[in-house]
């Protein structure tokens, strides 16, 4: 026996699942950062130094956060992982630029800097620590921070920016959602303008072309699956296109067909269906839960925007879902595993 002893002392013994891969938790993070990249580059484009200043902000104050929250409970320090950092970025881009513009005599000049600190502290303890740290939160940390910002701040963040390369003199303008809860869109931005991110919003949510480039690096990568993506996207491109079938086009007339179209380009869908809604803790582990979940966010969304007084629903839509996760998982599980029909089966056996 002692002869095997360096052969036991070899053995590493862990939890399931036992799988071997090069691709860890701070690689992942890694590769969800430089699929952000795009995005993030395009709102420094349009939105210029406030952009580069709430990214900075937030990816710094949600690092601090998990680390000092660590360090005084004595726990291990996970802020290498990346993981707090990729929560900074995707709140930051869910943030609207000017933000670290607005200042009047009612606030103090430090106070939007503050708003978005207040924001990553949300995300990073109330959301992720307090409920056991990475891999434990039952939401998204970030769309969480953005939605408590909203409903504490909501003249802070309901105030949209326009870009550098839009010919207007005001200083804030109507997001295309805006336009459509006024009722006209006939001074809304082009599908080109909100494809290519000329368009005032979020400052990670108004390019699509940048969420699609990180989306096909993510899904090339094996980073994400694409069934919540396509089906969050397909169920709002549906619905939409059936809903303005059904009441005869846009308010000025515009096609269903523009009008699906607009609604995938306008507001988070795009940006939340790849960097939220597929989350790997918040979402669905199988096949048919995924998809159960992306169609679910998509019509939750569209709820919202067509029959609420709210124009955007994303958020929202994500965060229902992510309540609803254990119940879909479950019934994944059943459908998957046979569990119902077995239980059936046996229940009239016993009958």
């Amino acid at each position: 026996m002692a002869s095997n002893t360096k052969y036991y002392d070899n053995l590493t013994v862990s939890n399931s699942p036992h799988l071997v891969t090069s691709l860890d938790t701070t690689k992942t993070m890694l590769f969800v950062v430089a699929a952000l990249c795009p995005a993030a580059v395009m709102s420094i484009v349009y939105f210029g130094v406030p952009a580069v200043v709430l990214i900075a902000v937030c990816m710094a104050a949600c690092a601090f956060f998990e680390w000092a929250y660590e360090k005084i409970l004595n726990k291990p320090v996970t802020v290498r992982d990346g993981s707090a950092l990729v929560t900074g970025l995707i709140l930051a881009l869910n943030l609207p630029a000017n933000l670290t513009r607005l200042e009047s005599i009612q606030y103090p000049i430090f106070m939007p800097i503050l708003i978005a600190i207040i924001g990553s502290f949300v995300a990073i303890v109330i959301v992720k620590q307090l409920f056991g740290g990475m891999g434990r939160n039952f939401a998204n940390p970030a769309i969480v921070g953005r939605i408590t910002l909203f409903l504490s701040f909501t003249s802070f963040m309901s105030c949209w920016p326009t870009t550098n390369f839009q010919k207007i003199d005001a200083v804030t303008s109507a997001t295309p959602l805006g336009y459509l809860a006024d009722g006209s869109l006939a001074y809304a931005p082009s599908l080109k303008d909100m494809f290519l991110g000329n368009i005032g919003g979020a400052m990670g949510e108004t390019c699509a072309l940048a969420i699609l480039i990180g989306a096909i690096f993510l899904i090339a990568k094996k980073i994400i699956s694409p069934i919540i993506p396509v089906c969050f996207v397909a169920t709002v491109f549906i619905f939409a296109l059936v809903y303005y079938a059904v009441i005869g086009g846009g308010p000025d007339g515009q096609s269903a067909l523009y009008m699906a179209a607009f609604h995938i380009f306008a507001g988070g869908v795009m940006f939340g269906a790849v960097f939220c809604a597929t989350d790997y803790v918040t979402s669905p582990i199988m096949p048919l839960g995924k998809v159960l979940f992306g169609i679910g966010c998509g019509l939750v969304t569209m709820i919202i925007r067509l029959f609420c007084s709210y124009p955007e629903g994303v958020s929202f839509a994500i965060l229902f879902m992510n309540i609803m996760t254990p119940l879909i998982n479950n019934f994944a599980e059943d459908q998957f595993y046979g569990i119902s029909k077995r239980k059936k089966a046996a229940a009239e056996k016993n009958a």
